[in-house]
């Protein structure tokens, strides 16, 4: 199995992560994250942990939005429904860092530079103040939802890194 590196531009918020901090007021002392929604799980697997975190605050930023169905209702075309529904959403949870040291980005728009690639970028149309404006405020509502205040003061264009 190989290795990959990508680069990263996203429009949101850093929320750091486990390894590298979190970039987000709600943490603890010791910093664990304390947020009303999540609990950190008690096994001392780091990935299950990562994964666990996002898969929680995408499964309330969903729940928030109408859609309260489950894999478990087994209903056909839930895959479908899910992904539609997350779409609507107009943000998501992306990862940066490493494959082992995940770091996370809430974001409303993501480009990924896959290694070996060399993309062109509008930056006329990805600086638009309407389009930003738009993506101001779904990260907004996200954010209300899943209680939390990063330490990142505005949203903004990151570059981020990506290796696993």
């Amino acid at each position: 199995m190989g290795s990959s590196a990508n680069g990263m531009l996203v429009y949101g918020y850093d929320l750091g992560g486990e390894d590298g901090e979190w970039k987000i007021r709600e943490v603890g002392e010791y910093g664990a994250l304390k947020l009303s929604w999540y609990e950190e799980p008690e096994d001392e697997d780091e990935d299950s942990e990562d994964d666990e975190f996002t898969e929680a605050a995408k499964r309330r930023l969903l729940v928030a939005s109408g859609f309260t169905e489950t894999y478990e209702d087994g209903r056909d075309g839930y895959f479908a429904r899910e992904s539609e529904a997350e779409a609507a959403l107009g943000v998501e949870f992306d990862s940066y860092c490493s494959g082992d040291y995940p770091m996370w980005v809430l974001a409303a728009k993501v480009l990924t530079a896959h290694q070996g690639h060399c993309d062109a970028l509008d930056l006329v149309e990805l600086s638009n103040p309407e389009t930003l404006a738009g993506w101001d405020a779904k990260l907004t509502l996200a954010l209300g939802v899943l209680g939390m205040t990063p330490v990142q003061e505005k949203p903004s264009w990151l570059l981020c890194s990506y290796w696993g």
